[in-house]
């Protein structure tokens, strides 16, 4: 009898959304960037996003540059 142990996890491959869809990373896109981020106003990881690594560089830079002109905030005002 087969232990838990030897069987094999297969995780199911997640597609990028920006990647399948075509969608253009744009720190103007204040609706599309603010699904990338918290409640607390921190970046979205990897592995919650399903984007694939490229896609990710991409929108940590335009959120972090929609930060910079003021068009999304850095923290939460309590």
């Amino acid at each position: 009898m087969e232990s838990p142990r030897d069987r094999r996890y297969f995780a199911k491959t997640k597609i990028c959304r920006f990647c399948a869809e075509s969608i253009e990373v744009d720190y103007k896109n204040i609706d599309l960037l603010s699904r990338y981020i918290t409640d607390r106003k921190k970046i979205v990881p990897r592995r919650n996003s399903g984007l694939c690594a490229g896609c990710q560089r991409e929108l940590a830079s335009a959120i972090k540059r929609a930060r910079f002109m003021a068009l999304l905030p850095f923290t939460v005002l309590h």
